[in-house]
């Protein structure tokens, strides 16, 4: 095998459930083979850097082997080597969001009409005391 479909391969690689979502992540621009976007037919070869963004989480990857056939996340563990910046930067990236406070609660809804009178009589009434 001299290459293989950069989608078919992420997805035997496991960085994605299904070839599909593969596909609409190359096509969006979230991956880069070598350092340029590319199609979801561009092929990889063994030593090809791949930079691949999923949610929040950036990967740098070195392809290592082929395969063209999804199996156990055991073979597919020893398809790609990543980086160590990579893995640095993962685990970074963990104890960041493990740190931030969790997000703040949202102020609701938008008032109904009986709410936003009741606030507007009540700053009314506010504003005339002062």
């Amino acid at each position: 095998m001299d290459g293989v479909r950069i989608d078919t391969w992420l997805w035997a690689a496991r960085f994605f459930k299904t070839r599909g979502l593969a596909n609409e992540a190359v096509a969006g621009g979230r991956a880069h083979v070598n350092g340029a976007r590319v199609k979801p037919s561009k092929e990889v070869r063994p030593g090809d850097t791949i930079e691949l963004s999923i949610g929040e989480v950036r990967w740098t990857v070195v392809v290592s082997d082929l395969a063209d056939k999804r199996g156990p996340a055991s073979v597919a563990a020893t398809l790609y080597a990543e980086t160590t910046d990579s893995i640095a930067a993962r685990e970074r990236q963990a104890t960041d969001r493990r740190l931030l406070p969790p997000h703040p609660p949202s102020a609701g809804a938008r008032p109904t009409k009986q709410a936003r009178r009741r606030i507007e009589a009540v700053t009314r009434r506010a504003g005339r005391r002062r």
